[in-house]
């Protein structure tokens, strides 16, 4: 999940809740959810199996955006290296 610190009609913290509340789902799997329990400073972003980021600006998708979420498919996509 994603959002901006302009973008308050997205709610980021309601975004952020969200995923929190997701985590003992993830757990019952033996994942790992955000891994914080506030709401991170903006462009910092968190998680594992969950991952969110809050990017500093208005609304929109840019570079940012774009390699946090590939760094997540990375993370979960990607094939273990021989």
């Amino acid at each position: 999940m994603a959002s901006a610190t302009e973008d308050l009609w997205a709610d980021p913290r309601g975004e952020f809740l969200a995923a929190k509340a997701a985590e003992p789902v993830y757990h019952l799997f033996g994942l790992g959810g955000l891994g914080v329990a506030d709401l991170p400073a903006p462009d910092r972003p968190v998680g594992s199996s969950i991952g969110y980021h809050l990017r500093t600006g208005p609304h929109a998708l840019d570079a940012y955006d774009w390699e946090q979420y590939l760094d997540f498919a990375d993370r979960h996509l990607r094939s273990p290296r021989p």
